[in-house]
């Protein structure tokens, strides 16, 4: 895992330019990604309608534009014969009954002409 200090910061801008959530990441997309699963996840992949993700990089006036998609999906089993205790802990994932799912594609990056 990367250390702290590479992560990054993005707001996530409404159409009115306000700022009210923070999302960090590594990579522009890692936030989009979180940011995306914050949507009203549609039935399935196929059913979601994407929505524009506006995130701006902290510090920066460079504003990255993706289409973001949610839906619900059945989680992967877990087959607790081969789990074993160094492995990460997907045992939570037996318990519920649908996961949600988002992806992201860029649209551009435009660059505000002050923060």
């Amino acid at each position: 895992m990367a250390p702290d200090s590479d992560k990054r910061n993005f707001a996530l801008r409404t159409e009115d330019g306000s700022e009210e959530s923070v999302f960090s990441g590594s990579t522009p997309r890692q936030a989009a990604l979180k940011a995306a699963r914050r949507l009203e996840p549609a039935p399935s992949e196929s059913d979601a309608d994407t929505e524009p993700l506006r995130l701006r990089e902290k510090g920066t006036t460079k504003v990255h534009i993706y289409e973001g998609w949610a839906w619900k999906e059945s989680p992967p089993d877990v087959d607790m014969n081969e789990w074993d205790a160094d492995s990460p802990d997907d045992v939570w994932m037996n318990q519920v009954d649908e996961i949600t799912k988002a992806n992201v594609s860029k649209e551009g990056v435009e660059h505000l002409d002050e923060i």
